[in-house]
């Protein structure tokens, strides 16, 4: 167990009220159920627990180190952090962690254990189970990055968050659950990842000269031209309407295309929660596939923004990104 910090350990400022990172120790006194799972559990926590509002690559780098060095030694590994950048690490470790044979199961809560009624048990001991959890052949259940969250196990870099306040704050919008809970654990086998022959192969460096540019109607040209000329963005991931649609202004189209023949890599998804782009359907949508545009099929944000950093982060060249952004690493989009 990897503990990162988030709402899950936090405990209340008397003086001030507010929430604030506290250490492991805080959060299995809350959770005394812990001392009776069967299983053995060793615990690592981060030097200083943080705010997952402070999560990074860094610290993407950090939990990589942490599971490659102990990936021989454990059966699977459970990551507890802050529930806003959640999604974000677990899209960024299912590329992380290449050719992944174990279960990584990200989890935490929206109150904090401390609170009457928490979240925090039936999520964390849950993901436990699920990560200790065999099949018949004795190989793990579940063989790839997830989160657990409020009775749903879900596809790390299919998941977002989508709730502030409800304790069923992920949802994975274009997949189905792999694995639902109620008085039993029900796995989808279907949908879960078949681990690969390839070994296992950490990779650290992520890219992030990277911006995330949304439209909206009453977009100003020297804004997007401003961002897209500056030398410091190398990619961008391009959200637009619908199926993947955008204004028919001949300013937009040229800076687009201007950007890519410059070098920079343009990835389209859509701002919907559900669905895919598919530029060839309108000539919105077609203007920017001729601008060379890479489609981002039906990829949240949160995976195309971290696989184009990991792709980046590898040196590929234009065309070799452009061919990877549309091929699935991890089961991150649907071909």
């Amino acid at each position: 167990m990897i503990y990162t910090g988030g709402t899950i350990g936090m405990v209340r400022d008397a003086a001030t009220g507010a929430l604030e990172s506290c250490d492991f120790e805080n959060l299995a006194a809350n959770i005394p159920e812990l001392a009776h799972i069967d299983a053995d559990i060793d615990v690592i926590t981060f030097d200083t627990p943080i705010d997952s509002s402070d999560m990074g690559p860094v610290h993407w780098q950090q939990l990589v180190k942490i599971i490659s060095d102990n990936y021989d030694a454990y059966e699977g590994f459970v990551i507890l952090h802050g529930t806003d950048t959640m999604a974000f690490t677990a899209s960024a470790l299912s590329f992380m962690l290449q050719d992944i044979a174990k279960p990584v199961i990200l989890t935490g809560s929206q109150l904090s254990a401390q609170v009457i009624r928490t979240d925090a048990k039936e999520n964390l001991l849950t993901a436990i189970e699920i990560a200790a959890a065999k099949d018949a052949d004795g190989a793990p259940m579940v063989p790839e990055v997830c989160i657990y969250f409020h009775d749903e196990l879900m596809r790390g870099n299919r998941s977002s968050k989508i709730s502030a306040n409800n304790l069923a704050a992920f949802a994975s919008n274009n997949y189905p659950a792999l694995a639902t809970t109620g008085t039993d654990i029900t796995y989808h086998r279907e949908f879960i990842r078949k681990p690969s022959c390839r070994p296992f192969t950490p990779h650290y460096a992520m890219d992030g000269g990277i911006i995330i540019l949304s439209l909206f109607p009453g977009l100003e040209q020297n804004v997007v031209e401003s961002t897209l000329a500056s030398d410091a963005v190398k990619g961008v991931i391009f959200r637009t309407f619908g199926s993947g649609n955008a204004p028919q202004n001949g300013w937009l189209v040229n800076s687009l295309s201007k950007a890519v023949q410059s070098g920079k890599t343009i990835v389209n998804i859509s701002q919907c929660a559900t669905g895919a782009v598919e530029m060839e359907k309108y000539v919105t949508g077609r203007q920017l596939l001729d601008a060379g545009i890479i489609s981002g099929h039906d990829s949240t944000v949160e995976a195309a923004l971290t696989k184009l950093m990991f792709l980046m982060g590898k040196g590929l060249s234009q065309s070799e990104i452009r061919q990877a952004m549309n091929t699935s690493l991890a089961g991150e989009i649907t071909l």
